[in-house]
């Protein structure tokens, strides 16, 4: 079987995890693209790849069959639009865009040249969310009333340069980075959002961000949802359901698993596998690549994301409750 080989575009601290993980996962890293040369040297020689000069080259590299992009959010769009537009498979690391109109351009322009899309919201994979999500299907957990999701870390005390730490490339502070992977486990679990009142601000002010956000959504199957992420806290890595039969738990990031009965007082913790989800679904990228099968996470999916993402941020700077329909006929 001939290996699926990519080239990557972005060489920062996650261009490279993705790299590793691109090799554990089966795939050849063959080119690699920064616009500072001595980053794309060195990277070039950690893994083994052919330091493109240009993006041009990297595209036109015939050896080439996908592009894993790891580059700022506001470049998503343009950039899945060039890879799709050179004819190559394009795997996007989340958030997909910063709106709902930059992701239609990038669906769009990925179907006009027959391409797989895939963007990368892994945290679903997790199997104690697969779980949650069977126990949804199945009824284990009655109508489902309430939904938590949680994903916090305190790195943000000691911030990193670069753009992450902008404003423009993360708006609403962790939820762009952090907590718009909790959007897509929530869209996972409960389907489309309908609407959404938002807070973001800055508290500890230790950065140019704002260091907590947090949002009431809801969704049009009926459950309400709380959304939360910060940057100055312990970490906390939670998705939680309640229904009126039952309320289930992941929590610390899919390594622990919760169950309660209703007319119960106490938790009960469950056997639950963990899964290298990043791995995971670069194996998918390749799989999609060689069979021309969808991904899971494709540009529909990471356009829900967006959705939320989006309404997020204009109603923590509006004040209101925004419609998220409306937000998703944007164009």
């Amino acid at each position: 079987m001939e290996p699926v080989r990519v080239g990557l575009v972005g060489l920062g601290w996650w261009g490279g995890t993705l790299a590793t993980k691109a090799q554990e996962a089966g795939l050849e890293v063959v080119s690699c693209f920064a616009r500072t040369p001595e980053t794309r040297d060195e990277f070039a020689a950690t893994h083994g790849a052919v330091a493109a000069e240009s993006l041009q080259a990297l595209l036109s590299d015939d050896s080439v069959h996908g592009v894993l992009l790891a580059t700022p959010h506001s470049t998503h769009a343009d950039l899945v639009a060039q890879v799709a537009g050179a004819g190559k498979h394009v795997f996007v690391d989340k958030p997909f865009t910063l709106t709902v109109a930059e992701a239609k351009r990038a669906i769009a322009a990925a179907g006009q040249a027959g391409v797989i899309l895939q963007v990368g919201h892994n945290r679903r994979r997790q199997p104690a969310n697969r779980r949650l999500r069977a126990m949804v299907d199945s009824g284990e957990l009655g109508t489902i009333h309430y939904a938590e999701a949680n994903l916090s870390y305190p790195k943000g005390l000691n911030p990193r340069g670069g753009w992450r730490g902008t404003p423009e490339e993360s708006p609403a502070g962790g939820m762009t980075g952090l907590g718009v992977h909790m959007a897509d486990n929530l869209n996972y679990l409960l389907g489309k959002a309908a609407r959404v009142s938002a807070f973001s601000k800055r508290i500890v002010a230790v950065s140019d961000l704002d260091d907590v956000t947090t949002a009431t959504i809801e969704f049009h199957d009926g459950p309400l949802a709380f959304l939360g992420t910060s940057m100055v806290i312990p970490d906390i890595a939670r998705t939680a359901l309640w229904g009126t039969e039952a309320a289930a738990w992941n929590e610390n990031d899919g390594e622990r698993f919760f169950t309660q009965e209703t007319g119960s007082k106490e938790r009960v913790e469950e056997e639950v596998e963990t899964l290298d989800t990043v791995r995971d679904e670069l194996e998918e990228f390749a799989a999609n690549i060689r069979n021309g099968t969808t991904p899971e996470t494709g540009g529909p999916e990471g356009l829900e994301a967006t959705v939320i993402l989006e309404g997020i941020v204009e109603s923590a700077a509006t004040g209101r409750v925004v419609d998220l329909d409306e937000v998703r006929a944007r164009t």
